[in-house]
């Protein structure tokens, strides 16, 4: 039997039985004809029962499509959080910016960039005070004229606070 008066006979069937499974009439359709398509490009010898076949291979597809759907509920929140997927342009200009702060982290004082780095990994002010042998009522004070030496270093170096 030719793939077409096969596709005429049939794919109302194997719609219906993919349907039944999935629950999306419009995504069972696409999928019928993807099964029809498997079907014209297979090498089934003659005398096969192409009609279980046919059902087999639906009913496949219709499992194949529920993991599939299964997978994008559980992995699409994470993607969401994820963000969108940077541009090779955002991706150049972050490595720009990387490349800035570090520049300017290198010209302040070892001790300023020190605070500033550990800072910025959410080390307590207790923390650094204990790390670099510092007294811990002076944090703050130090902390903030870090911040000032940095932006005072990248305002002379780039012009700008986009950091």
């Amino acid at each position: 039997m030719d793939v077409e008066s096969l596709f005429a006979e049939q794919y109302e069937r194997v719609a219906r039985l993919i349907g039944r499974v999935i629950r999306d009439p419009g995504r069972a359709e696409e999928l019928a004809v993807e099964v029809f398509l498997k079907y014209a490009r297979s090498s089934l010898p003659s005398g096969s029962n192409v009609e279980g076949w046919l059902f087999r291979t639906a009913a496949r597809m219709a499992l194949d499509e529920l993991r599939a759907q299964a997978r994008r509920r559980r992995y699409e929140p994470l993607l969401r959080l994820a963000g969108k997927v940077a541009t090779p342009e955002e991706i150049h200009n972050g490595f720009q910016e990387q490349a800035r702060v570090r520049a300017v982290l290198g010209a302040i004082s070892l001790r300023e960039a020190e605070l500033l780095v550990l800072r910025s990994e959410g080390v307590s002010y207790e923390e650094l005070a204990s790390a670099l042998t510092l007294n811990p009522a002076s944090v703050g004070t130090l902390l903030s004229r870090a911040q000032q030496a940095f932006r005072k270093e990248y305002v002379k170096r780039y012009g700008t606070e986009s950091y």
